[in-house]
C-alpha cells in the first residue's frame, strides 16, 4: 500500500465506538450467564487487630442466602500467588479499615446486601498506624533495592555552598483511581476450569495470579476482558475480589457475580500514596544547575511494600553534576498502594517542576530559558544516549502556540475585573518500552473479497486499542479498515503485554505488524513466484486462490533497545484565573505539547492526552482522599466528597504532537502516551497560580483556603 494511502497516522474514529454508545460492548458484568447468583462483600470496621468472633447465623437464615463465607470456612488459598492487598479471608487478622472479612452469596443482589448487614462481628483492637504526618518521622529504608539511595557527586556539599538555591517540601495527598466501571467479576466453573469475566489491564497477569492463588494451573483459568471501563493502574494488578468471586462460585456450585460499590472501591483496590517530597536545587547566577536532591517520604501497607518512584523525573530531566534521590517509607494500616496513572512521575514532577519554577524566579530568569539552559545531551542517570528527546521542541513550539511572550514575569500584574490571571509551564517525561507480545492474524477469501482477523490477549482500557491495531493491520495487509476484525482481551488468545506503563500501543502494534509481514512472506514463499513489486497479502490471497490462511508471531523489542534511554517528553502550559474574593481557581486554557514517537491515530491520541491533562488539573485543584485519624477509614468515599473535575471546571484544551521518527526502542517507532499526559500538569497549574497571585502553594490540592 502506498504511503499516501496509509491509515496509520490518520484521525480514525473508534471502530468499537458504535458498540459502546449503543450498549452492545460487553463489560465485566454484562455477560448473560445463566442461573447466576450474587455476592456482596462485608468489611472490617477497625483498622488493626483481630476478629474475636463472627456470627453469621442470622445472615445464613435470611431469605435467598446460599452461603456466607468467612475466614472460618473459606478454602485454603495461596496468599503469595500475585493477588494484591491481601484480604483473601485466610486469617482473623485485620490490617486496614475496610479489609474484606467475608461475603454473602444469595439469589439476588438485594438479598445478599441485606444479609451482609446481619453479620455480627466482635474485634480485639490494636493501636492503628494511620496518622501519616505523625508517623513520617519514623520512616525507614524501603526493602526494594531499586529504591536505594542514588547518588551522583555530592549534592549536600554543593547545596551548602550554593549562592542560589531552593529547599522546600512539596506534598501530594492520597488519591483514588475511581474508573467509571468499578471492579467487577463474574465467575463460572466448568468442571475444573473457571471462566472469569473481569476488567483486567494485564489479561495474562490476571490469569496467572488467579490460578496461583486458587492452586490450579493457568490453563484452567480463562480471563475474558475485551472492554474495560477505565482502570488507571488499579486494574493492572488484580485484587482479592477476583479470586473471591471464583471461591463463591465454587462454594454454591453456580455462577456468581460480584461488583464493588463506589464506596467499597476506596479500600479494596489500592490507591496513590501520600508523599512528602523535599526538593533541593542549587544553581549558579547564570542559571546552570549545580545540585539536585529529591528526598521522598511515603507510606505502604503493614505487611507489604509498594513505593511510588517520585524521583524518576529528577534523575533524567536536567543536566546536573551533583544528584541525590532517596526514599523512606512508613508502614501504615491502610490498603496496599499501587500503580496510579503516571506513578511517581505525576507526583514527582509536581515537586521537581515547582522547584525549578521557584529557582528560575529567584534568578529572575524566564522558566523556559532556565530549563533550556540545563538540557542534558545524554541520560544523566546512566550515561546512555537518548533514542530521541523532544523537550526543547516541546517548550519552543508550545511557547509559540500558547503566546508565552505575553506572560508577565512578576506575579499579580495581570488583572481582569475581580480575577488575577496567571501563566505557568512545566515539563514531564515517561519511559517508552516495547514488551514481548504475540499476535495471530487470519485471512479469509470469498471470491475476490478478503477479510482479516487480528487476535491477541491485549487489553483496551477505552483508549482505542481496537482501532490502532486495525489501522496497523490494514496497512500491513493491504486491506481497507472495514475489512479488519480485532479480537482482544481473552486469555485463550496469544499472550500479550498489559495496558500498563504506556507499553500497550508499542507492544501490540509491533506484534500485529510483525504477524502481518510474516503472513505476507509465507504467502509469497507458498506462491513460488518472483514479483517486481511486492504484492500485499490480500493480493496474494486472490492471485494464488487461497481460501484461508493464518500465522502467529511472538514479537520482542529490538536487540539493541537497552542501549538507549527511551522516553516520551512533554511541555505543559496553563492559564489560570483566580477569584480575588473567594480564592477559587479555574484553568481557563491548557496546552500540552508531546513528543511520543509515531502517533498511530491522532484523534484517539489527542483524547488520551487531554484525559491525562484533565486528571492532572484535578490533581492540582480538587482531588484528595482523606483518612479519619481516629479510625483509619476514608471519609471521602463517593463523588459527592471526592471531587473530580466536571465539564464546567475545564477550560479550552489543546494538544500538539512533535513529529519524531524514533526506531531505537521498537521497529514502528511507537511510544506510549497513556501516562505522560498527566506528568507535569499539576506543576504547570501551580506555577500559573503563583504567577497570578504571588502565593506559592506546595501542598496539593490548591483549594481556596490555601490562597485566602
Amino acid at each position: 500500500m502506498q504511503e499516501k494511502n496509509k491509515v496509520t497516522g490518520t484521525p480514525v474514529s473508534r471502530i468499537d465506538g458504535i458498540l459502546k454508545v449503543t450498549g452492545k460492548a460487553a463489560y465485566a458484568t454484562d455477560y448473560p450467564v445463566k442461573n447466576i447468583a450474587y455476592a456482596v462483600l462485608f468489611k472490617s470496621t477497625i483498622a488493626a487487630g483481630t476478629i474475636r468472633s463472627i456470627d453469621t447465623g442470622l445472615a445464613e437464615k435470611s431469605p435467598g442466602v446460599l452461603a456466607v463465607i468467612t475466614h472460618k470456612n473459606a478454602p485454603k488459598l495461596k496468599t503469595d500467588g500475585g493477588i494484591r492487598g491481601g484480604a483473601l479471608l485466610q486469617s482473623p487478622n485485620i490490617e486496614f479499615h475496610g479489609q474484606h472479612i467475608g461475603l454473602v452469596v444469595a439469589e439476588t443482589y438485594e438479598q445478599a446486601r441485606h444479609a451482609a448487614r446481619l453479620v455480627k462481628v466482635e474485634y480485639d483492637k490494636s493501636e492503628a498506624k494511620v496518622d501519616f504526618e505523625k508517623l513520617s518521622k519514623e520512616a525507614i529504608l524501603p526493602k526494594d533495592k531499586e529504591k536505594a539511595d542514588a547518588k551522583r557527586g555530592d549534592a549536600k556539599a554543593a547545596l551548602q555552598n550554593a549562592e542560589f538555591k531552593v529547599e522546600a517540601v512539596y506534598g501530594t495527598p492520597i488519591e483514588h483511581h475511581h474508573p467509571l466501571e468499578p471492579h467487577s467479576t463474574i465467575a463460572e466453573w466448568q468442571g475444573d476450569n473457571v471462566i472469569l469475566y473481569n476488567s483486567s489491564q494485564i489479561v495474562n497477569g490476571a490469569q496467572n495470579a488467579a490460578a496461583a492463588t486458587l492452586n490450579i494451573k493457568p490453563e484452567n483459568v480463562r480471563i475474558v476482558s475485551p472492554y474495560i471501563g477505565g482502570g488507571f493502574g488499579s486494574k493492572g494488578g488484580q485484587w482479592a475480589n477476583l479470586v473471591l468471586t471464583a471461591v463463591a462460585a465454587k462454594v454454591v456450585n453456580r455462577p456468581v457475580k460480584l461488583a464493588l460499590t463506589r464506596q467499597q472501591m476506596v479500600n479494596s483496590v489500592g490507591l496513590r500514596q501520600q508523599n512528602h517530597q523535599k526538593v533541593s536545587l542549587a544553581a549558579t547566577k547564570d542559571g546552570k544547575l549545580t545540585a539536585l536532591a529529591h528526598e521522598t517520604t511515603t507510606h505502604c501497607a503493614i505487611e507489604n511494600e509498594f513505593v511510588e518512584p517520585c524521583g524518576d523525573c529528577s534523575k533524567i530531566m536536567y543536566e546536573v553534576p551533583n544528584s541525590l534521590i532517596t526514599y523512606r517509607v512508613v508502614p501504615m494500616n491502610l490498603i496496599l498502594p499501587t500503580y496510579t496513572r503516571g506513578p511517581g512521575k505525576s507526583t514527582g514532577s509536581f515537586a521537581l517542576e515547582s522547584a525549578v519554577d521557584e529557582l528560575a524566579y529567584q534568578l529572575k530568569m524566564d522558566p523556559i530559558e532556565f530549563r533550556l539552559k540545563n538540557e542534558p545531551t545524554r541520560d544523566p542517570s546512566n550515561g546512555k544516549p537518548w533514542s530521541s528527546r523532544t523537550t526543547v521542541q516541546c517548550l519552543q513550539e508550545g511557547a509559540k502556540a500558547f503566546g508565552w511572550e505575553k506572560r508577565k514575569a512578576e506575579p499579580r500584574q495581570n488583572q481582569q475585573g475581580n480575577f488575577f490571571i496567571g501563566h505557568g509551564v512545566a515539563c514531564g517525561t515517561y519511559p517508552a518500552h516495547q514488551r514481548p507480545s504475540s499476535a495471530r492474524v487470519s485471512l479469509n477469501r470469498k471470491g475476490n473479497a478478503v477479510t482479516a482477523r487480528v487476535e491477541l490477549a491485549a487489553a483496551d482500557l477505552g483508549t482505542g486499542t481496537h482501532t490502532i491495531l486495525a489501522q496497523t493491520a490494514a496497512d500491513a495487509l493491504g486491506l481497507p479498515l472495514d475489512q479488519i476484525t480485532v479480537k482482544l482481551g481473552d486469555s485463550d488468545l496469544p499472550p500479550a503485554a498489559g495496558a500498563v506503563g504506556s507499553v500497550g500501543a508499542s507492544s501490540y502494534a509491533n506484534a500485529v505488524h510483525d504477524a502481518c509481514v510474516k503472513l505476507t512472506d509465507e504467502l509469497l514463499a507458498k506462491s513460488g513466484k518472483q514479483f517486481f513489486v511486492r504484492p500485499t497479502a490480500a493480493q496474494l490471497m486472490v492471485s494464488e486462490n487461497v481460501a484461508d490462511y493464518q500465522t502467529r508471531v511472538d514479537a520482542k523489542p529490538p536487540a539493541n533497545a537497552e542501549q538507549y534511554s527511551s522516553h516520551s517528553f512533554n511541555a505543559n502550559f496553563a492559564e489560570v484565573r483566580v477569584d480575588m474574593a473567594t480564592g477559587m481557581v479555574r484553568v481557563t486554557r491548557f496546552l500540552a505539547v508531546t513528543g511520543a514517537g509515531k502517533i498511530l491515530n491522532p484523534k484517539t491520541a489527542r483524547s488520551q492526552i487531554i484525559g491525562g491533562n484533565v486528571w492532572g488539573i484535578g490533581m492540582a485543584l480538587t482531588e484528595e482522599s482523606v483518612v479519619d485519624p481516629r479510625w483509619g477509614n476514608f471519609v471521602t468515599r463517593s463523588f459527592g466528597d471526592y471531587h473530580v473535575p466536571a465539564n464546567l471546571d475545564i477550560g479550552a484544551m489543546e494538544a500538539i504532537f512533535i513529529r519524531e521518527d524514533d526506531r531505537a526502542s521498537n521497529a514502528l517507532g511507537v511510544k506510549g502516551i497513556g501516562e505522560v499526559g498527566i506528568v507535569g500538569v499539576a506543576a504547570a497549574v501551580a506555577n500559573a497560580v503563583f504567577n497570578a497571585t504571588g502565593k506559592r502553594i506546595r501542598e496539593l490540592p490548591i483549594t481556596p483556603d490555601k490562597l485566602l
